[in-house]
């Protein structure tokens, strides 16, 4: 674990490439620039960035770990996401105010609740793939955003009616704008009327905590509550430790928080899904067998092995609030730390034959947690993670069941960075064709009946 030392400061060593030069890579072709670097200096480096200046990047397993593991007085998430998402988000949080707040909403996203959340998903996505046209190539990434945010808003807000339909229309053009606006300098965010972008990031802020105050008012007078299982009604009964409850405020700034880390990149990882499996038709073939046979061992393996190979988000960061040891190397107070997913995830250290897309490695175990960080790690893991799990799993199942995909012998979509998440360049494009009803249960098809 890292620890806290007053020894000298020791840096690992890295390129000496100019500030500028550096910065256009990173935002032009960052995952072959880290890449490159880290296959010349190895699971730890030091780089010149624009705005954190000299940072340590790394991907070596003890690193990762004593990284993760690092009490939180020594080191701090680093990120200005706390800025657009309220006081009251986890990103805001730290110290013992983020561990209660933590221990307060683990319980709504604990594993055995998810299957309580299955339903939803798949009418979801049989209300999506009931438009789907059959042997016309398309792309996915929009009909899985689509279905991601839905789910979410059924699930985990709770919403319904109008409150639902105002949800759905603002909040997809709302999140992305304000996300890019959390990496600009603080001069960027002013209102500068209603056509500047942090103009419209605001008043859409002020439309969306209107919404949410009035879905805690009918939450709380629903006559049914106490048998609710939405995130909302169970973030609503939450209670600290001293008996008070978490504020109107924070939980409208938890859900703008759940939904800005969950939607679009679940919905990313599902179309690069897409992506991967068109070029695998065996892998298809056994996920398909295995569907029909109701199995989901391999299908969870498949999942997996597509957040190892295509990680929507390529980096966590922490800043250090002291000077501490972190392996062999000394890190100085205020310093930023990368551990690279994608360079963790791409390592000869860590997997055998890492460029190789390859479920079979997952079969049987589960992937290790410092060497599979597609969610971070430690105490600042993405609490989502096991719901995303579930809405990636009911997600493919329910295509396999449905459609035979059309596959192709096309070289792989690039990446494309989309600012939040890094998606396929082409939106993950599929041709499907619709299986026999057969293979349908009756109840999924009167939800695609119902939804045509």
């Amino acid at each position: 674990m890292a620890e806290a030392t007053t020894d000298p400061v020791r840096l690992p060593p890295g390129p000496r490439i100019p500030k500028p030069v550096i910065g256009t890579a990173f935002l032009t072709a960052r995952h072959r620039a880290v890449q490159a670097i880290g296959h010349k200096y190895g699971g730890a480096f030091t780089l010149d960035l624009p705005i954190f200046g000299d940072t340590v990047v790394i991907s070596e397993r003890g690193l990762v770990k004593e990284l993760f593991t690092a009490n939180s007085d020594l080191v701090a998430r680093a990120s200005n996401l706390g800025t657009i998402l309220g006081p009251g988000s986890t990103f805001s949080l730290d110290g013992v105010e983020h561990r209660e707040r933590r221990k307060l909403l683990v319980p709504p996203f604990h594993g055995k609740r998810m299957t309580g959340y299955e339903a939803i998903v798949e009418e979801e996505v049989m209300r999506e793939i009931a438009g789907w046209p059959e042997g016309r190539e398309f792309e996915t990434l929009q009909p899985m955003m689509r279905i991601t945010l839905n789910a979410i808003l059924r699930a985990v807000f709770g919403a319904q009616g109008t409150a639902f339909d105002d949800l759905r229309e603002l909040l997809p053009p709302m999140v992305p704008l304000a996300s890019r606006m959390a990496v600009l300098p603080p001069a960027f965010r002013r209102d500068l009327g209603p056509w500047s972008p942090w103009g419209r990031v605001q008043r859409n802020r002020r439309r969306y905590d209107e919404i949410i105050a009035s879905l805690i008012c009918e939450a709380r007078a629903d006559p049914a509550f106490d048998d609710r299982n939405d995130v909302l009604a169970l973030m609503l009964a939450a209670r600290y430790e001293d008996g008070s409850p978490i504020s109107d405020g924070h939980i409208a700034d938890e859900l703008l928080t759940l939904l800005a880390a969950g939607h679009e990149t679940t919905a990313t990882t599902l179309a690069w899904t897409v992506e991967r499996l068109r070029r695998h038709p065996r892998l298809l073939a056994r996920l398909t067998a295995e569907v029909d046979a109701s199995g989901s061992e391999l299908r969870q393996a498949t999942i997996w092995e597509v957040q190892r190979t295509r990680p929507v988000v390529e980096a966590t960061i922490r800043i250090t609030r002291e000077r501490i040891r972190l392996g062999e190397w000394v890190i100085p107070e205020k310093h930023a730390i990368i551990a690279s997913i994608a360079m963790a995830h791409h390592s000869e250290r860590n997997y055998a034959e890492p460029a190789t897309f390859n479920p079979d490695r997952f079969l049987g175990s589960n992937p290790d947690t410092h060497t599979w960080i597609p969610y971070g790690g430690g105490i600042r893991r993405c609490i989502g993670a096991a719901f995303a799990n579930m809405e990636m799993n009911v997600t493919l199942r329910t295509l396999l069941r449905e459609f035979e995909f059309g596959t192709t012998y096309a070289q792989g979509e690039r990446r494309h960075s989309r600012g939040v998440a890094t998606a396929p360049a082409r939106g993950g494009r599929a041709v499907v064709y619709r299986r026999r009803a057969r293979n349908s249960s009756p109840a999924c098809t009167d939800v695609a009946r119902a939804t045509a």
